[in-house]
């Protein structure tokens, strides 16, 4: 096929590459990936261990994948000093394109709402320090969440509500400030993600990104279901098909702002062999 009449190539923002159920076949799931149009990847840093793994991750896949280095709010009682200092240390890494996972969940409390709260702070100043966005993680505490964020905005070198399944309250009050919003496969779940087919029109196209949240929020409406319940990027080409309709758009034209607006907020490079635009 002619290059020029191909969609361009899509980027996964967060995938939980170095979660176990990938162990047994990573390669192959990076593979499958690039073979459906997914040419790049950010892999998610949700706390010490996994932040590391990643830019292991990236520095093996050069171009290919990046990743983020933060601790989640379900971790936050773990950013003790010594391991926001180690955190610090593994941010500046040239692999690493953002700060976080980081944010607040108040749905399922993992970690008491002050520890959240502080480790959200810290890791903000962090972001700030580097010079590196943030990727952001929030549930059912949208009032603290965009309070602590308006503090640290004006330091901050922009951000992206992570896969945003919140209302059309929460999606003004992030374009207001500024985000980028993450969209996944829950927007594929008519149970529970049917309101965002009506709130990705609102998005601006330069501040519409593209993830999969894998190995979580498998699209609901693939067909034929696969055999297993694991989500990988190779399902980013259905989710990007969904959104696009439900702005009344290609997918060739969301393709392309999508990658576009990723690689201006994360500073990402062309993936290797990949053809300019």
């Amino acid at each position: 096929m002619d290059h020029r009449s191909a969609p361009p190539s899509l980027i996964d923002i967060g995938i939980n590459l170095t979660h176990d159920s990938y162990d047994s076949d990573r390669d192959t799931v990076i593979a499958r990936a690039r073979d459906a149009g997914v040419t790049q990847m950010i892999v998610t840093g949700a706390c010490g261990p996994s932040s590391r793994k990643a830019v292991a991750l990236a520095r093996a896949h050069p171009r290919q994948l990046f990743a983020t280095a933060g601790v989640h709010p379900h971790h936050a009682t773990d950013l003790t000093p010594l391991l926001l200092a180690e955190l610090a240390e593994t941010a500046r890494a040239p692999e690493v394109v953002a700060v976080g996972e980081c944010g607040l969940d108040y749905c399922r409390n993992f970690s008491p709402h002050a520890a959240q709260q502080q480790a959200f702070h810290r890791q903000l100043e962090l972001a700030a320090r580097l010079g590196k966005p943030v990727f952001l993680h929030q549930r059912d505490a949208h009032a603290d969440f965009i309070a602590i964020l308006r503090e640290h905005w004006p330091h901050l070198a922009g951000g992206v509500a992570h896969c945003f399944t919140a209302g059309g309250a929460e999606l003004d009050a992030y374009l207001e400030l500024g985000l980028a919003i993450g969209i996944t496969g829950w927007i594929c779940d008519e149970r529970r993600g049917a309101h965002l087919i009506d709130l990705v029109a609102r998005i601006p196209a330069d501040r519409l990104l593209l993830e999969t949240d894998g190995p979580y929020l498998l699209p609901r409406d693939l067909a034929p279901k696969p055999a297993s319940r694991r989500n990988e990027p190779r399902y980013l080409p259905h989710i990007a098909t969904v959104v696009a309709r439900a702005r009344g758009e290609s997918l060739h034209s969301l393709a392309r702002s999508s990658t576009a607006a990723t690689r201006r907020l994360f500073s990402l490079p062309r993936a290797p062999g990949e053809l300019p635009v």
